[in-house]
């Protein structure tokens, strides 16, 4: 039996982890109307990926160099590029250098998988688009995640998500299929008359179907893309957990941020990869048009999956304080809102 505890109206939004309700949160400042994010975005890309917000001032202009020290404490790692490339093949082969850097930046993979681990890779695979709209992970991005846990000793590494829509066209159309099959990877469908039902103990969500085939894994490694959504204004860390599960997931959105927070809270992250080396500025979750997509050319990479949304957020141009989810998360204990606390390794890739 699925149970979601309570209901929330328009006018209200539960706390999470607190129970209770709230007013519905004002929006601070001058809200970036969706026209001006997508110029700001494309301006971004135009000059290499260095936002004029300065999110990630002072890159390092050596290839792969790191600004902090020990790699042992490092807790989030960003790397970006530093020219834009010529070519879709050269885009593919900075893709896979960006995710490099970032894991290494973080002292490896060997700091998260073990010798006989099985691990699965879990990006978003939701929709029927191409890599080049922005609406999947960039099928590098989850190849270069396979190939390391394999080098680090995994036994198996397995890739799959629940997608939006059929998944034997989400997972051909979107690169990720055959680029994590010649990594190594299994490829999995998921079957959502075998998911089952967790008691996940959550102030919102009580009973819920999830594939068990994830939670028994050794490792979870969540690979998002970095997007706009129309509903919760961008699609991050925290959301791309929503294909784990099954029963009826527009449920969720009567109260997301509390949702989130929950299967967030139960699955105790140890890892995710943020990729923005392509990101789709409107028209989100599914996106289809070209002139929605900036090529921001970063890979962010951390144990701290707030912190890792935080970053996102600024990234597609908003304040982390201003997203729900984001806000409702760093309430609740489950990260820091404030990234550049972590002391961020960050580091240019051409």
């Amino acid at each position: 039996m699925i149970r979601l505890a309570g209901t929330s109206s328009p006018e209200t939004v539960a706390r999470p982890c607190q129970g209770g309700a709230l007013p519905a949160p004002e929006r601070k400042g001058r809200t970036m109307s969706e026209q001006t994010r997508r110029e700001f975005l494309k301006a971004a890309a135009a000059a290499g990926g260095s936002l004029a917000m300065g999110p990630l001032a002072g890159l390092a202009a050596e290839d792969g160099a790191v600004l902090t020290p020990a790699a042992t404490s490092v807790e989030m790692a960003i790397a970006r590029w530093q020219t834009a490339p010529a070519s879709t093949e050269e885009m593919a082969g900075l893709a896979t250098r960006l995710t490099g850097r970032a894991i290494g930046a973080l002292g490896g993979m060997d700091r998260f998988v073990s010798k006989g681990d099985v691990v699965w890779v879990k990006p978003n695979i939701g929709w029927n688009r191409a890599p080049e709209l922005a609406a999947n992970t960039n099928p590098q991005v989850v190849a270069e995640l396979v190939r390391l846990c394999l080098e680090a000793g995994a036994k198996k590494v397995r890739v799959g998500d629940n997608p939006c829509r059929p998944p034997k066209q989400t997972y051909r159309r979107s690169g990720i299929a055959a680029a994590a099959k010649a990594a190594g990877a299994e490829i999995v469908y998921l079957d959502e008359s075998r998911f089952k039902e967790v008691d996940l103990g959550g102030q919102r969500l009580i009973l819920w179907p999830l594939a068990p085939e994830i939670l028994d894994a050794d490792l979870l490694i969540n690979v998002p893309v970095a997007k706009h959504h129309g509903l919760s204004q961008v699609t991050l860390c925290m959301k791309n957990y929503m294909g784990i599960i099954g029963g009826q997931r527009s449920a969720w959105h009567q109260d997301l941020s509390a949702c989130l927070c929950d299967i967030t809270a139960y699955l105790k992250p140890r890892l995710c990869v943020l990729d923005a080396v392509r990101t789709l500025t409107a028209h989100g979750p599914q996106g289809g048009n070209p002139e929605d997509v900036a090529q921001l050319g970063t890979v962010a990479a951390g144990t701290d999956i707030v912190a890792l949304d935080a970053f996102g957020a600024e990234l597609l141009g908003h304040r982390p304080e201003d997203i729900q989810t984001v806000k409702a998360a760093a309430d609740c204990g489950l990260g820091r809102m404030d990234y550049r606390a972590l002391a961020p390794a960050e580091m240019a890739v051409s």
